[in-house]
């Protein structure tokens, strides 16, 4: 692993895709949990120079001055000719509304980039949506390939162009070198531990004050919180229950909180991009699928933190794969979708990314030699889609790229990430 410690100069993934959008829209809503890099992807925009010759204006709600001019006089502060970068909006959401008239009266593209720790379409005190004038990205933690500078998610795109065929020759010309993958779960995503902190106590140091800090102050700009032990409690239950059906009565009893409530809390840690609902596949063709909802997070450095795991397990892996393909997914101009497929016998796959109309099923199993056992229900999956399927994908933690079935590639996760 190559750490380059000048976090401010990486590239991200979704910088062509905030390029893109800015180009055509006049508002950008860059989302995502705090400590992502937003603050910093966001000032290097400001700086850019645009097609005009200006470079854009930058403020940022995190300060107090600029907070009380977004509350007392919006329209000033988002007002004038040229870009602005407006950061941390969520502090203020009454902003947009100024927002929405500045483009109402303008609609220029590329005139606001409007960054955020909370999912804004999520938050019930917004009422302005922006509909029609803004467009919206995620920023989620460092994937693998960002970390190592390189910019990208995993080779998700070259698999689903590629004929299944094809898949082994593309993965063994992957010249990747090899990781272990409990490194790169206990470090997560965040820049600073991922890149900045070598040692365990300090990446602990920095986890403990970045949940502090959740818990203290962006939760109770979110909403009113009495109970932050209670609440701390559900961030442990759920961090355990990493990769499960999501229950929420189980969680309730289990934390002595009111199933309404946990309810609510579990919303909030979503709205914060820390927490991840999978949806199930849902599309039935004859077996009764399972429709709950599976329970990951957005950092794995946070849940191991959180969990008081010292040591990554198989649902930790599964981790790290579902937030690569989330942050292809969400930086990407095509549609796609990714959910879980259960059926109610027990026949399950991890993941299935449904894309160009196909749909890919993966399987990642924490095991250096993959039998062809394991491949069971890949090939069940494809049966039930039939020609809708494409071949089955085995994430394992060995060296071999191989066919363990005719319609199942067993390959390193990391030749993938």
């Amino acid at each position: 692993m190559i750490i380059i410690h000048d976090v401010k100069t990486l590239p991200r993934l979704v910088e062509p895709a905030l390029a893109e959008r800015l180009r055509v829209m006049p508002a950008v809503v860059l989302t995502g949990a705090r400590q992502t890099g937003k603050s910093t992807l966001a000032a290097r925009r400001a700086g850019a120079r645009t097609p005009a010759g200006a470079a854009g204006r930058y403020a940022s709600l995190d300060d107090l001055d600029v907070l009380d001019a977004a509350r007392r006089d919006p329209e000033a502060l988002v007002g004038g000719r040229g870009p602005v970068v407006l950061d941390e909006v969520q502090r203020e959401p009454g902003i947009l509304s100024a927002v929405k008239r500045a483009i109402d009266g303008d609609r220029t593209p590329g005139r606001f980039l409007l960054t955020g720790s909370a999912n804004l379409l999520l938050m019930q005190r917004v009422s302005e949506s922006l509909a029609g004038r803004a467009t919206y990205l995620t920023l989620w933690p460092m994937t693998r390939g960002e970390q190592r500078g390189e910019g990208r998610s995993g080779c998700w795109d070259a698999l689903i162009s590629a004929r299944d065929s094809e898949w082994g020759d593309l993965l063994s010309l992957n010249t990747t070198e090899p990781e272990d993958w409990r490194a790169l779960a206990r470090r997560g995503g965040f820049p600073t531990p991922a890149l900045e902190l070598t040692s365990a106590k300090d990446r602990t140091i920095w986890f403990d004050g970045y949940v502090r800090t959740y818990l203290e102050r962006d939760l109770q700009a979110l909403a009113a919180i009495s109970t932050l032990p209670d609440f701390r409690r559900l961030m442990r239950a759920a961090s355990l229950r990493l990769g499960q059906l999501m229950n929420q009565t189980e969680i309730s009893r289990d934390v002595a909180v009111p199933q309404p409530t946990v309810h609510r809390w579990l919303n909030l840690l979503e709205t914060s991009h820390l927490l991840i609902r999978l949806p199930a596949y849902a599309v039935n063709r004859t077996k009764r699928l399972i429709k709950a909802p599976k329970l990951y997070w957005g950092d794995t450095g946070v849940a191991l933190h959180l969990s008081g795991q010292e040591d990554p397990v198989g649902c930790h892996l599964e981790n790290l794969v579902l937030h690569d393909l989330l942050a292809w997914r969400d930086a990407r101009l095509e549609h796609a979708e990714i959910g879980y497929w259960r059926t109610a016998s027990g026949e399950e796959v991890d993941f299935v990314v449904e894309a160009g109309g196909q749909l890919l099923p993966i399987e990642v199993k924490a095991t250096a030699r993959p039998r062809l056992a394991e491949c069971a229900h890949l090939r069940s999956f494809r049966q039930e889609y039939g020609s809708q399927a494409r071949a089955g994908l085995l994430l394992h933690t060995g060296s071999a790229v191989e066919w363990l079935a005719p319609d199942v590639l067993a390959a390193p996760w990391w030749k993938i990430l």
